[in-house]
């Protein structure tokens, strides 16, 4: 397959650029980031309305391991082809897959759809990430890091509240019929980017490491998924998938070392820089979603919270990730230093998790939201320079691989890390008295009507039960974060 294009190399002034480089490449990566969280409130009306209510867990972890293999590909395709090419197909794919989503008549073809989705999906992240590689210079690109940290964060939060507002006037159709417009606005802004060159020659494209590495990315998460709630009916399952991810891996590497032209290029995610800040990004991944994911438990359950009352309290958490990834991402374009902010940043956010584990039961719901805010803060400082260092060691050539592995790394690092203090959580409940364990299930499903006929004391002794156990999973939380804090100061590459 050959490409012979010849297209305009443009240059535009700062000014301009930031008008046609920034709003085309924010509204995919707001799209990519919603389709993973907008459905997940929509998962009841769906069970409801299909049936399958077994299989509907399935609609949010089909797009994540579809997305997860799509985003290698799309990195490796817009280094040969064109990132604005390969762009304008995600969007194009994905305006379609909605579509598809919102007609499904049963929870096996949403399932189908959802996967389609995310194959269109998966590149959006990754050649989002490239396009500003691509087209603002290295002491530039930490400004619009900043920029896209801060659109990723309020998209995750964005997503959930979205979907429980539309499925409660609209239907859970509405969820993926909403996308489309958004999807065609982004199709025409996509298409005001500047057109690159693109270089003759053949593409040869690494088939047999694609489906290696399908073969360890889709069990691997599919165990992950199966381990939150593993028993010993399902632990051999679990080990089944972890020992063919963990084949697949091993035939990967062996692949990637000997292909001419390899979708995973070792030699450079070998470079110690590069596999540290991944790490990092892994880390950051685990703590972000983690609290992203069991605040609002927190919230509901330990404190007694309404979930219209817990969406207020986390504001900051949203506000502030941006805030501190726009800071982050300033102060990078201006003195050229980069890990050094989440080499303090980080052990700040170690502190403030530490603080929220022990001292959280504490605090007032008014008082929180300060706690959360400054963890948000410390918390944005690690993506910007994650994604300028990654960048930066990959050049030109490489940019669409090293935004893949930053996108990947940080999809692992998210999946591991929920499933890990997940398990935690349930763990420490069981440990400590399984009755309440399974009463914690029913104030999740029912709120705080499933402590009614209880009394007093047997609420107190409830409600300190399960405190214990958040204060264990915002442990492991902080755990994350210090394994982050300890890349952040290994990155050999301090500035660029």
């Amino acid at each position: 397959m050959s490409s012979t294009v010849a297209e305009v190399e443009v240059a535009p002034s700062p000014g301009r650029m930031f008008f046609t480089i920034l709003p085309s490449i924010v509204l995919p990566m707001f799209l990519a980031s919603v389709d993973g969280t907008i459905v997940a409130t929509a998962l009841p009306a769906i069970a409801g309305d299909l049936g399958d209510v077994e299989r509907v867990p399935w609609v949010v972890v089909s797009y994540l391991v579809a997305a997860t293999i799509a985003a290698p590909v799309y990195g490796r395709l817009g280094d040969v082809l064109g990132r604005r090419r390969m762009l304008l197909a995600s969007l194009t794919l994905s305006t379609l897959a909605h579509v598809v989503c919102a007609m499904a008549p049963s929870v096996n073809l949403l399932i189908l759809a959802r996967v389609l989705l995310g194959f269109g999906g998966g590149g959006l992240m990754t050649l989002s990430q490239a396009l500003v590689g691509e087209a603002v210079p290295p002491r530039q690109r930490g400004r619009y890091q900043g920029y896209l940290a801060s659109v990723f964060v309020c998209s995750s939060m964005f997503g959930p509240v979205a979907g429980g507002w539309l499925t409660q006037h609209w239907g859970w159709r509405s969820v993926f019929l909403v996308c489309v417009p958004i999807s065609l606005a982004a199709l025409a802004l996509a298409w005001r980017l500047p057109q690159r060159m693109v270089g003759p020659g053949r593409l040869h494209f690494d088939f047999l490491g694609l489906g290696l590495f399908a073969g360890f990315i889709a069990p691997g998460l599919l165990a992950l998924e199966l381990a939150r709630q593993v028993t010993f009916a399902t632990l051999p399952a679990v080990l089944a998938l972890l020992g063919f991810a963990v084949a697949s891996l091993l035939l990967l590497i062996r692949q990637e070392k000997r292909a001419a032209a390899p979708l995973l290029p070792i030699a450079f995610l070998r470079q110690t820089a590069v596999w540290r800040t991944d790490t990092m990004a892994a880390c950051v991944g685990a703590t972000l979603v983690s609290m992203i994911t069991f605040l609002p438990i927190y919230l509901q359950v330990a404190r007694g919270a309404t979930p219209s009352q817990s969406g207020l309290l986390m504001l900051p958490l949203t506000a502030l990730i941006a805030v501190g990834s726009m800071i982050t991402g300033r102060t990078i374009s201006r003195t050229g230093r980069t890990a050094i902010i989440p080499s303090i940043g980080m052990p700040v956010l170690v502190c403030l998790l530490v603080v929220l584990a022990l001292a959280g039961p504490h605090l007032t719901l008014n008082q929180l939201p300060w706690l959360f805010g400054a963890i948000a803060l410390f918390c944005g400082t690690a993506m910007p320079v994650v994604q300028v260092t990654v960048q930066t060691l990959a050049g030109a050539k490489n940019l669409g691989a090293a935004a893949a592995s930053v996108q990947f790394s940080r999809s692992i690092g998210a999946a591991t890390g929920t499933a890990i203090v997940s398990a935690v959580l349930f763990a420490v409940l069981a440990a400590t008295d399984p009755a309440t364990a399974t009463t914690f299930g029913r104030i999740v499903q029912l709120g705080p009507t499933a402590l009614s006929g209880l009394s007093a004391g047997q609420v107190a002794v409830i409600q300190t039960e399960i405190a214990d156990a958040f204060r264990a999973a915002f442990l492991t939380i902080a755990a994350f974060a210090a394994m982050a804090s300890l890349m952040a100061w290994l990155i050999p590459m301090r500035r660029i």
